[in-house]
């Protein structure tokens, strides 16, 4: 299926999802040069994000973790995409600092509740920005 979607970040990647029941802090929570989740509350502790379509339904924490998700990106340790059910500025500005820096981006979007669960469910999903459009594609 496709849905559109609100841009944060251009770029044009996809993966199999990894869907997180709660939000996310890089800073403190993903070790930069693995991409595992480390925060020892978080419900996926021990999930690996590189490759990933990363679902979850908003960054939590300080203005840090847009360094960490560079960090991420320039280890090949992030994720391929970002897709969020409400927009946050400071993933985007990881994925900024990443393609202004090291030439490589991760497309980051937020969705409408349909096109969101649409992600949860899905095996794979793809996500397309570019400076007019934004979508995603799920496939079953």
């Amino acid at each position: 299926m496709r849905f559109e979607a609100t841009p944060l970040a251009c770029g044009r990647a996809g993966g199999a999802p990894l869907v997180l029941d709660d939000p996310l802090s890089f800073w403190g929570g993903v070790d930069a040069s693995t991409g595992v989740i480390i925060d020892v509350h978080h419900p996926q502790i021990g999930a690996r994000l590189a490759g990933r379509t990363l679902v979850m339904p908003t960054g939590r924490g300080s203005s840090s973790s847009s360094s960490v998700l560079a960090e991420l990106i320039r280890h090949r340790a992030g994720p391929a995409a970002i897709v969020l059910a409400r927009p946050d500025p400071i993933i985007a500005i990881g994925s900024f600092v990443a393609a202004e820096l090291y030439g490589i981006t991760i497309p980051v979007v937020s969705v409408a509740p349909d096109a969101y669960r649409a992600c949860v469910s899905a095996r794979h999903v793809k996500v397309e920005v570019d400076n007019v459009h934004a979508a995603i594609m799920t496939s079953e």
